[in-house]
């Protein structure tokens, strides 16, 4: 899979069809990958460029949004690269994302037969034994790759060549050893592996994907971004929808509480979680964000979205406003789990949200997929009102315990 041929390129163009409010989520969203893109560049005295982020990213709102042309929440540096992106089926994200991750990783155990081996030989071994040592470490492995490639006299990585050149001055075993390791040598920096997709596909029909992912415990992360609808297919209730709220398949209202998928994620135990929502607390997601990255094993992240579904009265310009909202009243929590922490003796799970200051039926009326039960049974929906705010206490009060430890 080569890197180079994307042609991701920077936010140009507003479809007049998309709100401006979903833009400026999914632009925020964008940023912050590309961020932590740039952040994963490294351009040294060596002349190595690496770009180790893998996306896989479920069809969807979200994959229309994102591998669109002629705009996109990517970018590309000016050599011309960016994150290797790839639009997986709907029901097949995670393991889509886990098969990158099990390829890539397999030219990575031969690229370290291939490094003992040439160390052995007594060539670049300093170069060679360095990478070996900082092979599993990202930050460390790119600059221990751009001075190996360097050593071999390879070209940079994401350099087209129409051949592989390598230091005249090797010769025999040592020079097709040489050679194997450049024409790979994309593969020798440790890869940051993501998988994209909704609710629809997070906490239903992927779910069994999602889950076999997460329980392999393998360092690959998964952001879900949780419209509690299937967006895309036209608004059906999934099993992220909460109690009461209108939706296809349940046009009374739903009965049943939103599934915690979180909860479900950390009951491994060394799978990082986190819940976050960009508009009650950038700090806090941007945080989650680079705490999943630096995990060594599975990671979820949780983004509230609020969706053109939910007939926001506010309007979808006022979206973020909303998500502060959603936090302020309890509808919406935020909080991370670090495995890690616990190995220092400390509680994994942080709560980030504070006690709820703002009135949760405020907050439903605010919403038409929740004012509307009342015009078609109002007796019906006061009962779903009632048990909406006691699944928000419910879950907050287990949130808190779990933060005292």
């Amino acid at each position: 899979m080569r890197q180079k041929g994307n042609r991701f390129i920077a936010f140009q163009k507003i479809n007049n069809n998309v709100g401006a409010a979903d833009l400026k989520i999914w632009f925020d969203i964008g940023v912050m990958i590309s961020q932590k893109f740039f952040e994963d560049m490294c351009v040294t005295d060596a002349g190595f460029r690496d770009y180790n982020m893998f996306i896989a990213n479920a069809s969807g709102c979200s994959s229309a949004f994102g591998g669109s042309t002629p705009g996109t929440p990517y970018r590309k540096d000016k050599f011309g690269c960016g994150p290797t992106w790839a639009m997986s089926l709907f029901e097949d994200c995670a393991e889509y994302a886990y098969g990158m991750m099990l390829g890539s990783e397999k030219i990575r155990k031969t690229l370290k037969v291939q490094v003992e081996e040439l160390a052995g030989l007594g060539v670049c071994k300093t170069e060679c034994e360095a990478w070996l040592e900082n092979m599993e470490n990202r930050e460390a492995s790119i600059d221990t790759t751009a001075k190996l490639v360097a050593a071999l006299g390879g070209a940079p990585a994401g350099t087209e060549v129409e051949e592989v050149k390598i230091d005249p001055a090797l010769s025999g075993r040592a020079a097709d050893l040489a050679t194997e390791i450049i024409k790979n040598k994309e593969y020798l920096a440790k890869k940051s592996y993501w998988a994209f997709g909704g609710d629809g596909w997070a906490y239903d029909i992927g779910y069994g994907g999602l889950d076999h992912v997460i329980a392999s415990g393998r360092d690959i992360n998964i952001l879900v971004l949780d419209t509690e609808v299937y967006s895309n297919t036209g608004g059906q209730s999934s099993k992220a929808t909460p109690t009461g709220a209108i939706a296809k398949f349940a046009a009374g209202g739903k009965a049943t509480k939103k599934k915690d998928l979180g909860m479900m994620a950390m009951s491994y135990g060394y799978v990082y979680v986190a819940q976050v929502a960009m508009g009650a607390d950038q700090n806090q997601t941007l945080k989650a964000f680079r705490e999943a990255e630096a995990y060594p094993g599975p990671s979820v992240i949780i983004c509230y979205c609020p969706c053109i579904e939910h007939g926001i009265k506010a309007g979808m310009t006022y979206s973020q406003i909303h998500q502060k909202d959603a936090v302020d009243c309890g509808y919406w929590n935020l909080y991370r789990y670090n495995p890690l922490l616990a190995g220092e003796g400390k509680n994994p799970f942080i709560l980030d949200s504070k006690e709820p200051t703002a009135n949760l039926r405020e907050f439903l009326m605010s919403e038409n997929r929740y004012t509307a039960l009342k015009l078609i049974d109002e007796e019906r929906a006061e009962q779903f009102y009632q048990k909406a705010q006691r699944d928000c206490t419910e879950r907050y009060e287990k949130y808190r315990t779990l933060a005292k430890g």
